[in-house]
């Protein structure tokens, strides 16, 4: 006696894809499926992982690298044969009980405040000299652009050529004007240099502190300076009640920002007096700077740089905290 086997039959050709994804289901076969938020998250991560890749790569690492290389005897010999003994706290006790530090540190204090405060100052002024509307302020907030954007380096060469002692532009007007009979060595005393360098400083800074509060005060409606004066309040009263508490989250970036550049500022210095006369100009920076790549003591250099990036944090965490406390008061 044969026995026959029910044929397997197909799904008919107009069977519709609800009728297939039943026919799953029932058979016990789920396809898993992302829900939107997670998409939306991988979405995200898609287009910042290129960032944060460059981020890592190219921020990441180097401060990494520098904080290991503070701890470890990290000298041109290690090029060669790649070893960089572990030394812990010894660089930074060096770069301490060093004869230059002390000098260096009080350099950089002085140099960052009168920075900062000059800086700060003179770019409010021109900003709210700008807030007013007069023929070619366009052409002029333009200008005003133009010591940002020189490089520092070329900068620092055109500065010291006008304050040169002997042929300087600076001292050649002084003398024919009758205002001084010698020149005034403005970069070879050290009476004189470190506050001829703020000077350039503040020259360079200002145009970067002057647009970033430029737009801050463009954010302040008009209509609150109407009612003011309508209250006849003066423009004193109208700056200390208006404009000062509407500015200040901008004034907060435009300080912690300039702290932390100032801290940093190396090309100035070096082109106006490579650290000196005497040491007179002799800030943080550039003893990292001699330290690494004149006397090739890498990990000492690389202990001041970390010092660096602590006080840059330290004030900025102190900064921020006391301004949220005066806003919140």
């Amino acid at each position: 006696m044969s026995t026959t086997t029910a044929p397997t039959t197909a799904p008919p050709l107009g069977a519709s894809a609800a009728d297939d994804g039943a026919s799953r289901r029932s058979a016990g076969v789920v396809r898993p499926r992302l829900s939107m938020p997670t998409r939306q998250r991988l979405i995200t991560l898609l287009f910042l992982g290129p960032a944060i890749a460059y981020m890592a790569l190219f921020f990441g690492y180097p401060l990494v690298k520098n904080i290991i290389m503070g701890f470890q005897d990290y000298t041109i010999s290690t090029f060669f044969t790649g070893e960089a003994p572990w030394v812990g706290w010894s660089n930074y006790v060096a770069v301490i009980t060093g004869p230059l530090f002390g000098t260096a540190l009080m350099n950089t204090i002085i140099f960052t405040i009168g920075s900062i405060a000059g800086q700060f100052l003179l770019g409010l002024g021109l900003a709210l000299f700008f807030r007013r509307r007069f023929p070619l302020a366009g052409v002029l907030r333009s200008l005003l652009l133009l010591p940002w954007l020189i490089p520092l380096i070329v900068a620092s060469a055109v500065w010291k050529w006008l304050l040169d002692t002997e042929t300087g532009a600076l001292n050649r007007l002084l003398m024919n004007t009758g205002i001084v009979d010698s020149g005034i060595p403005w970069l070879s005393s050290p009476d004189l240099a470190l506050f001829t360098v703020i000077m350039v400083n503040i020259w360079i800074g200002i145009p970067f502190n002057a647009v970033i509060l430029h737009g801050g005060l463009q954010g302040i409606p008009e209509e609150l300076y109407e009612a003011a004066s309508i209250d006849g309040a003066s423009r004193w009263h109208a700056f200390r009640h208006i404009t000062w508490p509407m500015l200040r989250p901008v004034v907060s970036v435009v300080l912690v920002l300039g702290v932390v550049y100032t801290l940093k500022v190396l090309d100035v210095i070096l082109g106006l007096t490579g650290g000196g006369p005497a040491n007179a100009t002799q800030i943080l920076s550039t003893q990292a700077y001699q330290l690494s790549f004149t006397t090739f003591d890498f990990g000492q250099g690389a202990a001041v740089s970390n010092m660096l990036i602590v006080l840059a944090l330290l004030f900025a965490v102190i900064y921020l905290r006391l301004n949220r406390r005066a806003v919140d008061e």
